[in-house]
């Protein structure tokens, strides 16, 4: 059984900053693209960031420049720092990845819990 563990969300204040991070553990035998999506109330849930296997990366317009996404292969982890945060960053953020299972080697998307992010002074 795949499962992706997030923490590190919260309340912070306009200009703030905060570092998600999600970890993925289970029969795993490869992991390939790895995001980070969010859902605010009342809208659809928007992708925010990818990471691949090699470490390219991509971004929503909206977050260029203040969002980081990075990954830490050997942790099968993904992080998120979200910098210079604005109250219409927020949401639940959710992680994502493809990961292919030991078990029976078939690739699979997951998702974390999803964590709440507030922005709001």
């Amino acid at each position: 059984q795949v499962q992706l563990v997030e923490s590190g969300g919260g309340l912070v204040q306009p200009g703030g900053s905060l570092r998600l991070s999600c970890a993925a553990s289970g029969s795993i035998f490869s992991i390939d693209d790895m995001g980070w999506y969010r859902q605010a109330p009342g809208k659809q849930r928007e992708s925010v960031a990818v990471i691949t296997s090699g470490g390219s990366t991509n971004y929503a317009d909206s977050v260029k420049g203040r969002f980081t996404i990075s990954r830490d292969n050997a942790k099968n982890a993904v992080y998120l720092h979200l910098n210079s945060l604005k109250p219409e960053d927020t949401a639940v953020y959710y992680c994502n990845a493809a990961i292919t299972s030991g078990v029976d080697m078939n690739e699979s998307d997951y998702w974390g819990q999803g964590t709440q992010v507030t922005v709001s002074s």
